[in-house]
């Protein structure tokens, strides 16, 4: 799973803070309700806990977002953002698109261990904001889509027979491969799961061919 992520890092640009400052400000506040949000829960986190630990004042809270509601909305925004960034960056020297499957599941994995957040604070955001839960994977499944049509164009994969499903059946296998080895398990080998995931998408289940030599 890979993304590309300039254009939105543009926009962000373009309607956020306008001085530097202001801009990490912002980054200050959203890292801090990140780390609230995924300790407490939105509902047992206050607008004082997110600017204590961002280290601003009230006041300034409200210069840029007007509830917690808001700025929660904005954080699974930037979340998905940042995901994307990342998984963006890790495809990049791709020779194929079933290597930048690989390589996006990797770095997603290793993303997810050290945004331990990020999980709690999606998850939740499907009763909290529904909207922005929607919207955080329906952007992800736009890139992929267009992506993936991409590459059965150059012929590097084959044409899917529906591209919609075949995008949310490799998204829905990597959010629970992040689920299992970057909540629950941090320890074994990012590279190692990554194979072996980009093994069953590239060559399903269905029985292959015996090499000689194989048991019979």
């Amino acid at each position: 799973m890979s993304q590309h992520s300039g254009s939105e890092a543009e926009a962000d640009k373009a309607t956020g803070p306008k001085t530097e400052r202001g801009r990490r400000t912002l980054r200050k506040l959203l890292d801090a309700a990140g780390e609230e949000f995924g300790a407490r829960g939105y509902h047992e986190t206050a607008i004082s806990n997110i600017t204590g630990r961002a280290g601003v004042g009230l006041g300034t809270f409200y210069v840029y977002f007007k509830s917690k509601e808001e700025v929660f909305r904005a954080l699974v925004a930037d979340m998905g953002a940042r995901t994307r960034h990342a998984l963006s960056e890790s495809t990049k020297g791709a020779q194929d698109r079933l290597e930048a499957e690989r390589l996006g599941i990797q770095a997603y994995l290793d993303f997810v261990r050290t945004h331990q957040a990020l999980y709690r604070v999606v998850m939740e955001a499907q009763f909290v904001a529904p909207e922005a839960y929607r919207d955080y994977y329906r952007t992800f499944a736009a890139a992929y889509r267009q992506q993936l049509a991409h590459a059965a164009d150059r012929g590097e994969i084959s044409p899917g027979q529906d591209d919609e499903v075949r995008v949310w059946a490799l998204m829905g296998a990597s959010s629970f491969l992040g689920i299992r080895y970057g909540v629950w398990d941090v320890e074994t080998d990012s590279a190692t799961i990554a194979a072996a995931a980009s093994d069953l998408m590239i060559n399903g289940l269905a029985p292959r061919p015996k090499k000689n030599g194989d048991a019979s």
